[in-house]
């Protein structure tokens, strides 16, 4: 076996933390001793030993002059867990070889050098881009300390997402569907917009027997949500966020009188900064990052969207494409004025495709911001 088929062992091993080690990030690895694999680990969960502990502790023999391949720079201070990079040093393991970069101001390059500086033999950046993929949602949270925005929408062919009337069960096959619960499984939330709630009813939740659901979190700017619906119904057992715009009380005395009621029904109320009088969704992403959620899954209506993109939360696109045409006056995934000119487009970068039952799953990144995003006009939730 080579080093890269020991590192993408190590990214696979990675990948069993998936949905479960959030706000820490996706990390794997081996440990090989003459042509031998004596030891192997992940980071299973948030609290729990990062790899190269769980590694360290699977160890059939002694580490001495082993190498380790990791798929990102092992620590070198105290957090929940002691340094990883003393207990390599304690193994007396030969050689390094590292995926990703560390960007954590507490380690990034500081891991590595403490080894180099200690006689170990360090690589860096092998098979960077694989491993690099496993954390988009960490590099991005331990940078910015704001949640990374995956917004999710199912359409048509002809780009709707509901017909003339409204109705838009089923767009997607069952399998897809299927996808949509294991995304929710993995973001520690899940973001809709009031309007979404008062047209579906939805409860926001993953299906899977004995699976984590996200912490839901609707905008709702002057806390119209119905006390009856699905979500508030349930709220005792899935814990729920009602954000809503500052100063919104002013124009709706009434308002006041269903806070308390939604409070009696245990949502907790966000007050957020407002904007036009409706909601910051850059100040909101501020409050929830401090709270430690770092993954939403926005699957929010056309007005919405429109909102998330043009205020520049988005980070990525997930977009099921069902092979149906619903033509007329159906909805549109992003509403709102739109840009006046093709060179004013929101930029996207298409990262994969894949066959989801008889549906296709397009996934981007958004690629470049300055010209669209301002182009886009409409009205927050």
């Amino acid at each position: 076996m080579t080093d890269r088929d020991y590192m993408e062992r190590a990214i696979a091993l990675a990948r069993k933390g998936l949905g479960r080690t959030n706000p820490n990030p996706l990390v794997g690895a081996v440990i090989v001793k003459d042509g031998r694999i004596i030891g192997e680990g992940w980071h299973d969960h948030c609290g729990g030993l990062h790899a190269e502990r769980s590694a360290i502790a699977s160890l059939t023999e002694s580490a001495e002059g082993s190498t380790l391949y990791v798929t990102l720079e092992p620590c070198c201070h105290w957090g929940r867990t002691p340094p990883c990079t003393d207990a390599i040093l304690e193994q007396k393991i030969g050689r390094v070889v590292i995926g990703s970069r560390d960007p954590n101001p507490k380690v990034s390059g500081k891991g590595a050098a403490l080894l180099r500086s200690a006689g170990v033999q360090v690589e860096e950046d092998f098979l960077r881009e694989e491993c690099d993929s496993l954390n988009p949602v960490f590099f991005h949270y331990i940078t910015t300390q704001t949640p990374y925005v995956i917004m999710k929408y199912a359409m048509t062919a002809d780009g709707k997402i509901a017909t003339r009337t409204g109705a838009s069960k089923w767009i997607t096959g069952e399998a897809a569907r299927q996808k949509v619960q294991e995304l929710r499984r993995i973001c520690p939330g899940i973001m809709a917009g009031i309007g979404t709630v008062l047209a579906d009813d939805p409860l926001l939740t993953v299906r899977e027997e004995n699976a984590r659901s996200p912490v839901r979190i609707i905008c709702d700017s002057r806390l119209r949500i119905p006390p009856d619906c699905r979500i508030c119904r349930t709220a005792e057992q899935y814990p729920t966020i009602l954000a809503c715009a500052a100063g919104a009380e002013k124009d709706d005395p009434a308002m006041a009188r269903r806070r308390q009621q939604l409070e009696r029904r245990s949502l907790r109320i966000l007050e957020t900064p407002a904007r036009d009088g409706h909601i910051d969704l850059n100040a909101l992403m501020r409050l929830l990052g401090a709270e430690g959620i770092d993954a939403i899954l926005l699957e929010g209506g056309g007005t919405l969207n429109e909102s998330a993109l043009r205020s520049g939360i988005v980070q990525e696109l997930q977009v099921f494409v069902a092979p149906k045409i619903f033509g007329g006056n159906g909805k549109s995934p992003v509403e709102g004025e739109g840009v006046a000119l093709p060179s004013e487009a929101l930029g996207l970068e298409l990262r994969g495709i894949s066959n989801i039952g008889g549906d296709l799953l397009l996934r981007y990144q958004i690629r470049s911001r300055s010209a669209g995003k301002e182009a886009l006009c409409s009205q927050e939730s």
